[in-house]
């Protein structure tokens, strides 16, 4: 794999070490939840934020609306929902205004979205598409008072090379286009990027882009899957890691085999989440927990049964990590 990183200056890395975790100190956001539905973990090294992503219940093609209703419904406070779904109900005439009301009403706010622009690949035409398109899905995810996009390195996974200052600098753009539209694209780990598979090399690319708001958003699955080691979350600032994919896995299939139909609901395979859990809430910040599943015995539940179900096993794997 051929990855590069210049020399830096000290005084550069220490003005961009704000992604460590060398003064990981804990922000009082007043970020709006259920109260009925506190999380017990409240205190000065930051909050969890239950957030349903709607891949876990994608199989059973409620829609939007439907989607945001079973979030609310199951206990939820917060919601990741996927762009093509926005797009869908934009398309067919349904109010943006309309929905941003039915999710605030339900109690929810919108932490981030899946989106799948192309913004880090070589090809220049396509990366300036994929700029286009990563402001548009912006755009969608302001409409309805959403604060985030996740951004993983879509079209440039399998590519035989790819020089981290450059994609520093990509990112950088993404990020320059977030401050237009009031929302922060985050830059996702990929277990089976070629490149962006180790929280290591997302670290260096946030770093290297200089940019302020720059962040990883990270995955349970997809630490995994990439084979980063956990022990180096602890290296990280909290305050630039505001959410994390929540799932489990099994034994078997392998690591070099597994894909994300086999994801688990958290506390039934073998991740390490009392370890993950306790790392993002001592590093200190607000983060959302966002249940992520592609499994199709999930798929074939009852939509509502499945979204209560996973708020259980998130909480009760908090509850444990707490503990710990």
């Amino acid at each position: 794999m051929a990855t590069t990183l210049s020399k830096i200056t000290r005084r550069e890395a220490l003005t961009r070490a704000g992604l460590l975790t060398g003064a990981a100190i804990a922000f009082g956001s007043g970020i709006k939840s259920r109260a009925a539905d506190a999380p017990t973990n409240s205190t000065k090294s930051g909050r969890f934020i239950y957030c349903l992503n709607m891949a876990t219940v994608r199989g059973q093609k409620l829609g939007i609306v439907k989607e945001v209703d079973t979030a609310s419904k199951a206990g939820y406070q917060a919601i990741e929902p996927w762009i093509s779904s926005l797009e869908d109900y934009k398309k067919q005439g349904g109010s943006m205004s309309d929905l941003k009301k039915r999710i605030s009403d339900g109690g929810l706010t919108v932490e981030s979205a899946i989106g799948f622009p192309q913004w880090i690949v070589d090809d220049e035409a396509k990366r300036k598409a994929g700029l286009e398109q990563a402001k548009r899905e912006m755009e969608l995810v302001a409409e309805i008072g959403g604060k985030r996009l996740a951004c993983p390195p879509q079209g440039a996974t399998t590519a035989p090379s790819l020089d981290l200052h450059q994609a520093a600098e990509r990112y950088r753009a993404l990020l320059e286009i977030g401050d237009q539209v009031g929302v922060v694209p985050q830059l996702e780990l990929w277990g089976f990027s070629k490149h962006l598979h180790l929280l290591g090399d997302c670290a260096a690319v946030a770093i290297e882009s200089g940019h302020p708001k720059a962040c990883i958003l990270i995955d349970v699955y997809h630490l995994y899957k990439g084979g980063t080691n956990v022990n180096g979350l602890a290296l990280l600032n909290g305050n630039t890691i505001h959410g994390c994919h929540m799932n489990d896995y099994p034994a078997d299939p392998p690591r070099d085999k597994i894909t994300d139909a086999a994801r688990v609901y958290p506390g039934d395979g073998i991740a390490p989440l009392t370890q993950i859990l306790k790392t993002l809430h001592n590093i200190g910040g607000d983060k959302f927990l966002s249940l992520e599943l592609f499994n199709n015995k999930y798929w074939a539940q009852d939509a509502l049964e499945t979204a209560k179900a996973g708020l259980e096993k998130m909480k009760a794997s908090v509850e444990k990590a707490m503990a710990a």
